[in-house]
């Protein structure tokens, strides 16, 4: 049986050494962190995680270490198809399917990748399903780079009627198209997975079945609250989604190497490194490890407050996730 994927989903980073290799042990150490702050799926070869700054190699090793680390905990879905010509994504996809990931995440934006609009895209899809493995389940990721590429309504819906796909992260961050995409997939596997921090509240309560923006890489187990929890407490949820939503605007500083900053104060890995961001952010942002003071600190805040309200065993009727706050 296929395994759901939704919940709190991270898209994860990818940590690299000083030399400027993948850093395997403090790969493993972050999976670990992402499993135990309560995510319930991971995201390997995303956009966060540098994809198309990797070797075709380097995304292979990637998604394969990742699925290993997991070790069946949670399902590890992974893209990684950043080419422009079909056969060259078809052999990317290939090689990814063939790590034993529990999900390919098909990029928006590579279907139909010189923009040339009409059904240029059911096009390509079409092209690329006759010739994937039929048995490993699908995604799609409207990934923002190197353009954001929203579905249609009637893009989303063909997908849906595959029954191939079992997640979209959705970059629209617009409420109303979330609701309209959750009523369009109604009665499919195709779940639909907000991405923004900004809606993230509200989307859940429309149908969004769970969370996947890339501040899951600084307080997954906070979103994990707010998805399973908020019914009975509604008051600190509302309160919650204010500060996640904040905090999340810190993104454009410097992110994917913000949330390495972040890291390597845990101790999950020493080099912050990043082959997509170049620059010194403290340089270019003043006053970040400030920021990021602020942001620890209200994330422990709101950990405490969690921790003197009523833990439900179970989660309430139509979230994504079994697992509890724990």
């Amino acid at each position: 049986m296929t395994k759901k994927i939704e919940g709190i989903i991270p898209v994860m980073i990818t940590p690299f050494t000083e030399s400027g290799q993948i850093d395997y042990p403090g790969l493993g150490r972050l999976v670990e962190w992402y499993i135990d702050n309560g995510s319930d799926a991971l995201f390997a070869v995303c956009q966060s995680s540098e994809m198309q700054f990797l070797t075709l190699d380097e995304r292979v090793a990637l998604a394969a270490f990742v699925k290993n680390a997991a070790a069946g905990r949670v399902p590890v879905i992974a893209s990684g198809h950043i080419s422009e010509s079909l056969d060259d994504q078809l052999a990317e996809l290939t090689a990814i399917a063939a790590t034993g990931v529990d999900g390919m995440v098909l990029v928006t934006n590579r279907l139909d990748a010189r923009q040339e609009g009409g059904a240029k895209f059911i096009d390509d899809l079409s092209w690329l399903l006759d010739r994937l493995p039929k048995q490993i389940p699908l995604g799609l990721y409207e990934c923002p780079a190197p353009y954001r590429r929203l579905l249609t309504d009637d893009e989303l819906t063909f997908c849906a009627n595959t029954g191939r796909f079992v997640i979209l992260k959705d970059v629209s961050c617009d409420l109303e198209t979330v609701k309209r995409r959750v009523t369009l997939t109604r009665g499919t596997p195709l779940a639909i997975v907000n991405a923004n921090a900004a809606i993230a509240f509200d989307a859940l309560k429309a149908g969004s079945r769970g969370f996947t923006g890339v501040f899951t890489n600084f307080h997954p187990d906070l979103y994990k609250w707010l998805m399973t929890e908020h019914a009975y407490h509604p008051a600190l949820a509302d309160e919650l989604s204010v500060y996640l939503a904040l905090s999340a605007m810190a993104e454009p500083m410097g992110y994917p190497k913000l949330a390495k900053l972040y890291h390597q104060r845990l101790g999950t890995f020493s080099c912050t490194d990043s082959r997509a961001v170049t620059f010194d952010i403290r340089d270019k942002f003043w006053a970040l490890d400030a920021l990021l003071d602020k942001i620890v600190d209200g994330a422990e805040h709101y950990r405490l407050r969690i921790a003197t309200v009523a833990r439900h065993p179970a989660p309430i009727s139509g979230t994504a996730s079994s697992r509890s706050y724990r």
